[in-house]
């Protein structure tokens, strides 16, 4: 069918497009769409858009070993090694006795069962986890799509929308043929390669709602994008049937001119009735009833439209805000800004579809990504981005120096060089998707953008840009920046707080076929006496000693759970099989999953930083666990084991402080919601010379909690100089001096109180001889604040 048969607005094209492109000669042809669809319980017949075994780019996927299921016994000692640090001494006792009636009884059983089971599967744990994302009821924005905040261009002159946008466009339309023809280069950790399966479900890719949980669609030969601006939708063809971009820079940019132009001239009141991107925001349950109106007559000009925007490579989000702050732009990346003008909402909030990975660029270029978490993790779309923002400096490199170097080992003919007709039967002139509106439509459509709004005023945002130090600075001392960064947020928490809470962040175990995470629990019995030591009344040695043995006792978890050996993960999946046990029909031999990995419930899915299952599932009908969708009349459930029912099971699934660590010289920040209703979201990128923090909390004193860990922060270099001497560069040893010499009065009051003050003449001070205090202009520690921000947060101790 074409295109040209639904109700879509064509637009004139400016005239050099037209000139060069010849698109008004060639009929627009609906894409052959031929999507894999595939849902919670059916993952074995899943087509990748790629071949996983052939090419560069999967060169090393036969040789890359499966997941491995962890001994019982080492996980259960794990798991209640983790517990510890978290409990009473009675409640410690009640859970070492369920998880001994566990070994004895249900734990040797569900373990056999789980190893036939993998027998025949990619991955022992992929289904399973896949399902906690597919069967997850609540909206995906911000719960469960993570952003990513680009560096600005390094060239001013092209930081404007259209300019940045159209840049963009054309980098990862490059990355998607490198894909696509397996041209692109293995993700390897100092010469081993990881899995680069999920590159194959990032681009044409769907989550799609039904009633029984969501589905992931995806169109392997997708070759348009669609474009929003102001709620409005937007496609225009840009690949041809090789792959090779048919469209230039320059081309591109002219039609994101020309859709902003049209979509400026819509009314907001008209414009609101056709922003459907909002839905997308809705409960899954509600989304599928809604997707169910928009889909009910087969062909009709709904159901085309919402299959061109399911289908699209991805989604480019023309925003028409300039955030002000970094917070806010923060927010705008994860889930858009809410203003309301004459009763309209007319804020970025409906400038989206979060089903999709969406490229999202601001008025003033400011530019980020928004993906959908289902099928691929953060490390995934960070290589993405990666590569995006590289690709666009050495392009206007090569407009420079035509000797440039190339970040792809083949590109695209120019587009402006090619025969038109060889292009296909394409369209290249932006057109709009105009929606028939009927009134259970209008009223769904109010519903969820008020249901959005009321979400957005429930979450807040602060970022930490610490300029203090970074990584350079924590290795020179002896630590690993991560274990460092996290015994920060302990160490605030608590200092916040004064108590410490379960935290979660993911390790990459991709060197595993279809490996994704698996959980750190941060929390160790190490961290807490190091808390504690930092907090209380000893000398900084002890302090520094404490700091040292829980980051070492960090390294090590992060090591042990990148060999998938975590207790997380394992104990999930024997409770996915445990659950099986009791479903009415027998257990079908299961599906290969397309995906597996993190999720947004019992054991966090992020390198978005998303918490994990919440272990309250039922049963699906094909026997797998699902939410209260597809609710069936099951048997009673025999006894849940003892260490299911023990509440350790609960505390540990139950994460407060959900972090993520993902880090790239391209991204100025990295973030996600928080995974509980009383906890923290917290994604940071880890730098040279300095920390990005972005935090997020459902109004939990965020940007006090920011506060009190760059004070930690300041107050944790000084106790790493005065107990490193050695370390000290030549540079800063005299104010290093200086500082001792006053920390050393400090410790003697009546010294400093002995002796008549000798008053000078003001005059001869100012001509005389710098001062240690006034020495070339330097403050205290570097110029970086000192120590001088722990008094307010000692006072902030002292009053909780």
């Amino acid at each position: 069918m074409s295109y040209s048969s639904m109700a879509v607005r064509h637009f004139t094209s400016p005239k050099p497009l037209a000139d060069t492109m010849e698109s008004a000669r060639y009929p627009s042809l609906e894409p052959k769409i031929t999507p894999t669809s595939v849902d919670a319980g059916d993952q074995e017949n899943a087509t990748p858009v790629v071949g996983p075994k052939t090419g560069l780019t999967f060169s090393h996927q036969d040789a890359l070993p499966k997941l491995p299921i962890p001994n019982l016994e080492d996980t259960c000692k794990r798991y209640l090694e983790s517990l510890s640090a978290l409990q009473t001494p009675r409640e410690q006792i009640e859970s070492k006795a369920a998880v001994q009636d566990f070994l004895k009884s249900d734990g040797p059983v569900l373990q056999e069962k789980l190893k036939n089971y993998a027998t025949s599967k990619t991955s022992y744990i992929e289904q399973f986890w896949y399902d906690s994302y597919l069967n997850c009821d609540s909206p995906v924005v911000l719960n469960l799509n993570p952003f990513f905040l680009l560096e600005d261009d390094p060239t001013p002159a092209r930081n404007n929308q259209v300019t940045r946008a159209a840049s963009l466009a054309v980098s990862a339309l490059a990355f998607v043929r490198a894909v696509r023809r397996e041209e692109l280069p293995p993700d390897n950790v100092r010469g081993t390669p990881l899995c680069m399966y999920q590159y194959s479900r990032l681009f044409g890719t769907a989550r799609l709602p039904t009633e029984n949980g969501c589905m992931i669609s995806q169109d392997p030969n997708a070759k348009h994008v669609v474009v929003l601006c102001r709620g409005q939708f937007y496609w225009f063809d840009v690949l041809d049937e090789n792959n090779d971009l048919i469209m230039s820079e320059k081309d591109i940019a002219l039609n994101l001119q020309v859709i902003i132009n049209d979509a400026e001239q819509t009314p907001i009141h008209d414009a609101a009735k056709g922003a459907l991107g909002v839905l997308s925001t809705e409960n899954r349950k509600v989304w599928s009833g809604v997707r169910d109106i928009l889909t009910k007559d087969e062909g009709s000009n709904n159901a085309e439209c919402l299959n061109i925007v399911d289908t699209a490579l991805f989604c480019l989000c023309l925003d028409d805000t300039e955030p002000q702050s970094t917070s806010e732009l923060c927010a705008n990346m994860l889930c858009g800004t809410s203003e309301v003008i004459r009763g309209v909402q007319v804020g970025t909030c409906t400038n989206r579809w979060y089903d999709k990975l969406q490229i999202i660029v601001c008025k003033n270029g400011s530019a980020g990504i928004n993906f959908e978490h289902t099928g691929v993790d953060g490390h995934t779309v960070l290589r993405f981005a990666s590569d995006l923002y590289t690709d666009t400096i050495l392009r206007f490199a090569q407009t420079i120096n035509g000797q440039a170097p190339s970040l792809w080992a083949t590109s695209s003919p120019d587009p402006s060089k090619r025969d038109p007709r060889s292009f296909g039967n394409v369209s290249t002139t932006p057109r709009k998707l105009e929606w028939d509106m009927a009134p259970e439509l209008i009223i769904a459509l109010r519903f969820a953008e008020s249901h959005l709004s009321d979400l957005l005023k429930q979450h807040e945002f602060e970022v930490l840009e610490f300029n203090g130090y970074g990584k350079n600075f924590i290795t020179s001392m002896g630590f690993s920046p991560d274990a460092f960064v996290q015994m920060a947020f302990q160490a605030a928490y608590y200092g916040l707080y004064g108590r410490i809470e379960n935290t979660y962040e993911p390790a990459m175990t991709k060197f595993f076929l279809h490996g994704r995470t698996e959980a750190i629990r941060t929390v160790t019995n190490e961290c807490v006496d190091f808390v504690k030591t930092f907090w209380g009344e000893n000398p900084p040695q002890e302090k520094v000693n404490a700091l040292r043995r829980a980051t070492e006792k960090h390294t090590a978890m992060t090591k042990v759970c990148s060999k998938a050996q975590g207790h997380d993960r394992h104990l999930y999946a024997l409770y996915c099989v445990w659950q099986r046990s009791f479903e009415e029909a027998p257990a079908s031999s299961g599906n290969d999953s397309a995906e597996g990995g993190s999720s947004t419930f019992g054991s966090s899915p992020v390198e978005n930083g998303l918490d994990s299952p919440k272990f309250s599932p039922t049963m699906s009908e094909d026997g797998l666990s699902t939410n209260s969708y597809g609710l069936r009349a099951i048997r009673p459930a025999p006894p849940t084991p003892a260490l299911f029912s023990d509440p350790g099971w609960d505390k540990i699934n139950s994460t407060i402080m959900s972090t993520s660590n993902c880090g790239n010289p391209c991204l100025r920040h990295f973030g996600f919601g928080p995974t509980s209703a009383d906890g923290f979201g917290i994604g940071y990128i880890i730098k040279d010379d300095s920390l990005s923090i972005c935090a997020s909390s459902k109004h939990r004193q965020t940007a006090r909690l920011m506060y009190t860990l760059e004070s930690y922060l300041f107050e944790i270099r000084k106790l790493l100089r005065a107990t490193n001497r050695g370390a000290t560069s030549p540079r800063t040893s005299r104010a290093r001096e200086t500082e001792a010499i006053a920390e050393r009065l400090q410790q003697n009051e009546s010294h400093h109180r002995r002796g008549r003050i000798v008053r000078g003449d003001p005059g001869q001070i100012h001509r005389g001889a710098e001062t240690p205090t006034t020495d070339s202009g330097e403050v205290d520690d570097d110029g970086m604040g000192g120590c001088k921000l722990l008094s307010p947060l000692l006072y902030i101790w002292e009053k909780e």
